[in-house]
Formats: structure tokens, C-alpha cells, sequence
């Protein structure tokens, strides 16, 4: 987005500090559930729509608290990467897709960690199952979010997962973490 975009959508988005708590939160919660259900059901294309054209997608690897511009990342992708990445989940032709895993997670613990305008950072604890030929995997997650408020719902800015165990060698992550 251009600078005078950025500014235009500015003046007119919400401030979601005057927005009620309560609310709030039950809004967050409900839009990381859809983001959980389209990346579960492999509903590419309505997961895709969810980011913002300024989006980062990032699982970092040894560590949580690494410099994706200086240290490796299992995923550091930016709204084009996205878009690849989605272009090559829908071929069919991801050999460690074939036949694509069942997934199923669990998000928990939503904490409102910062409001700054239209834009809500957020925390919570994400359990993902996986089953595919090579066996039932859980993955455990601390995520991070930037969510931005744009035309009256959100949008992803920002998407960190911090795997658990990203320190210690992983099995391929090729579907939507």
C-alpha cells in the first residue's frame, strides 16, 4: 500500500482503542477461528484473502525471538511469497501433500496485546493436528498477529508461529501453519 493509500485508510478506519473490550476480543477471537477453519479445510483461496498487501508470514527456527533479515526462518514470507506459496499448494503436485493432510487446530489462550488505531496486536497458544501418510504429528505453537481493521473486518498483517520445538530438527511444515 502507498504512503497516501496508507494515510487515506487511516482517517477513515476505526480507532479500536474506543471499542469495548469485550467485544473486541470476541471479534479477534472469531476472526482467528475462520483464519484456524480456512487453513484446516485447505480453503486456499478465502485464506489467501485474508492478508493485507503489506503482510508478513513468518515461523522462525531456533528460537522465537530471532531477525528474520539476518537469521534463517522455516518461513519468512511476504504477501507475494504468500501468494506462490498458495499457487503451488492448489497444483496438487506438493509430493508431501499427496494425499494432503487432515487438519485440525486448536487455538487458546487470545490475549489483546497492544491497540494502536485501526491495527490490534495479539497472542495465543495454537495446537495443530496433523495426520497424513506419514503418521499423526502435533505441532504447538506461540502465535503472533497484527490485525489491521479494513472495511469493517480483519485483515492479517502479520502472522508469527513460533513452533515449540523450533529448535530441534522438523518434519516438512507444507500445508498453512
Amino acid at each position: 500500500m502507498t504512503a497516501l493509500a496508507q494515510s487515506f485508510a487511516d482517517v477513515s478506519a476505526p480507532d479500536l482503542a474506543a471499542t469495548d473490550a469485550v467485544a473486541l476480543h470476541h471479534q479477534v477471537a472469531q476472526f482467528l477461528y475462520l483464519e484456524a477453519r480456512l487453513a484446516d479445510t485447505h480453503d486456499y483461496d478465502g485464506w489467501e484473502a485474508l492478508w493485507t498487501d503489506d503482510a508478513i508470514y513468518w515461523v522462525p527456527a531456533n528460537g522465537d525471538d530471532t531477525d528474520p533479515e539476518k537469521e534463517m526462518s522455516v518461513l519468512y514470507d511476504n504477501r507475494s511469497r504468500i501468494g506462490v506459496r498458495i499457487r503451488q499448494l492448489k497444483t496438487g503436485r506438493r509430493h508431501t501433500q499427496t494425499p494432503r493432510s487432515e487438519l485440525a487446530r486448536v487455538i487458546s489462550n487470545i490475549e489483546i496485546a497492544e491497540v494502536r488505531g485501526n491495527e490490534v496486536d495479539v497472542r495465543a497458544n495454537v495446537l495443530i493436528y496433523e495426520d497424513n501418510l506419514r503418521g499423526d504429528t502435533l505441532w504447538a505453537a506461540r502465535n503472533t498477529y497484527r490485525l489491521r481493521m479494513v472495511d469493517g473486518g480483519f485483515r492479517l498483517v502479520r502472522k508469527k508461529i513460533a513452533l515449540v520445538n523450533n529448535n530441534k530438527p522438523i518434519f516438512t511444515l507444507s500445508f498453512l501453519v
